[in-house]
């Protein structure tokens, strides 16, 4: 791969990848998931700004694509996303967790474990758990299309150090609970259309995040911009999910 761009990125971000990676790498069976060879590592303009997006992608027993994007607008804008692809027969929510940071502050941080088909019981009482502790000061309004979030959504702009430290602690939580609960689980093939059903919707409404379209679309077209949301971003379960070279 190119040369990673974390080392450039704001801390908060690159101790959020390095947490993201560890965890894969410790609770999962991590194999290769293979992106078409002109979307893993990108290079653009915008507005006069070199954009650089990396895209490292992995899939195991229970996850059709584990998927970690960064990417950084010349020195104003640095961008983690993260979201945890389930096989449609596995009955597990949806991880994800975005950070954007641009001049040294952070403006928005979300992470959640959306429901697909309800939330299980030891997700909610981990999630609780994990977020009863904290305070945040400036909590951030959920998009008009984010029905998909579970109540422990959280949606913040971190106001200092250590309320950076705590949303790292939140999504730590929620992140292992779900790896050590995806390692445990059977598939269900009975419930796979409901599943798919669920995921369907997840990521139907996440492609309406006009902001992000917007950014790909000026960099690098329309046509460029419906094609990575639909493939690396957002792209839509199918029956056969198994991802081949």
């Amino acid at each position: 791969m190119t040369t990673s761009i974390r080392d450039q990125l704001h801390p908060l971000l690159q101790r959020l990848a390095e947490v993201i990676e560890a965890q894969w790498q410790k609770h999962l069976d991590l194999e290769p998931y293979y992106l078409p060879d002109d979307l893993g590592y990108v290079e653009g303009r915008l507005e006069g700004e070199k954009l650089i997006i990396q895209n490292r992608c992995y899939q195991t027993r229970a996850f059709r694509k584990l998927h970690l994007e960064l990417a950084r607008v010349g020195n104003n804008l640095d961008i983690l996303h993260c979201v945890m692809f389930p096989r449609p027969e596995y009955a597990l929510p949806m991880f994800g967790t975005d950070l954007v940071g641009g001049r040294g502050q952070i403006s928005a941080a979300i992470v959640d474990l959306s429901p697909v088909v309800g939330l299980p019981d030891s997700y909610d009482q981990a999630m609780s758990a994990a977020i009863k502790a904290t305070h945040f000061k400036q909590l951030r309004e959920l998009p008009t299309w984010g029905n998909i979030f579970s109540k422990h959504c959280l949606f913040i702009r971190p106001e200092n150090a250590q309320e950076e430290d705590d949303f790292l602690t939140v999504t730590t939580a929620y992140l292992e609970h779900h790896c050590k609960q995806a390692q445990q689980l059977q598939p269900n093939p009975e419930a796979t259309s409901e599943i798919l059903a669920g995921q369907t919707n997840y990521c139907t409404q996440q492609q309406q995040n006009d902001k992000t379209r917007r950014v790909l679309q000026k960099a690098f077209g329309d046509a460029w911009a419906e094609r990575y949301m639909n493939t690396v971003l957002f792209d839509l379960p199918a029956e056969d999910a198994t991802n081949k070279h």
